[in-house]
């Protein structure tokens, strides 16, 4: 049985596009004002994008100019989520998991926090840890191993569970730690983990606490 969890927090514990108003509008309002360098038909490519990827990568998959960049992540890197957000209706799944819950995300660091915050969970997780962008080149790989060094924890004991099959899934499993990609939408089909659904139905069985 699992009963130590690495959870991720963006399109897992809750989901981007149903809170996109809270989230994005701002963003989206910094970048209009700017001269991106691209089409507006490859900007809502790139809008659609930023719901389930970070804003970087996204940048430098479309070449938006560097200068635009810069003005988004000087708006980023003090933004916060100042609205009531809404976990995803499989939520309870995760909140019922018997044991201790961290959440492992990455991004910019007042956003990461305000946002849990905001969804009304903090008090369901012994800590948040956040990857900043701005000031690490930490990866989730990196902050896995800090937590299992600072909490002392037994890796046979931890599940990882995310929807980025490239990012904590990933790392997960470089570490020898148990997995559960969540993919709605099927988008990493020949991805390798342990565990996989299109919603958090089979993560209590997943996690032996069925």
């Amino acid at each position: 049985m699992k009963s130590i969890f690495f959870i991720d927090l963006d399109n897992t514990i809750y989901f981007t596009k149903p809170n996109e108003e809270q989230l994005m509008s701002g963003l989206y309002k910094v970048l209009e004002e700017q001269d991106l360098g691209v089409s507006d038909e490859e900007y809502q490519r790139a809008k659609k994008e930023m719901l389930r990827v970070p804003f970087q990568k996204v940048a430098r998959k479309f070449g938006f100019k560097k200068e635009a960049i810069d003005n988004a992540i000087k708006y980023l890197v003090n933004g916060e989520v100042t609205s009531p957000l809404t976990p995803g209706e499989d939520y309870h799944f995760i909140k019922s998991l018997k044991g201790r819950k961290f959440i492992v995300t990455a991004g910019f660091y007042k956003k990461q926090t305000t946002k849990v915050k905001m969804l009304g969970i903090a008090d369901d997780f012994e800590e948040v840890y956040v990857v900043d962008v701005t000031t690490s080149d930490q990866t989730k790989k990196d902050a896995f191993e800090a937590l299992i060094r600072k909490h002392n924890l037994n890796t046979n004991d931890i599940m990882v569970i995310g929807d980025d099959a490239d990012s904590e899934i990933r790392f997960g499993l470089e570490l020898g730690l148990t997995t559960f990609l969540l993919d709605p939408e099927n988008l990493h089909p020949d991805a390798k983990t342990t565990f996989r659904g299109t919603d958090f139905s089979n993560l209590h069985e997943a996690a032996g606490q069925a």
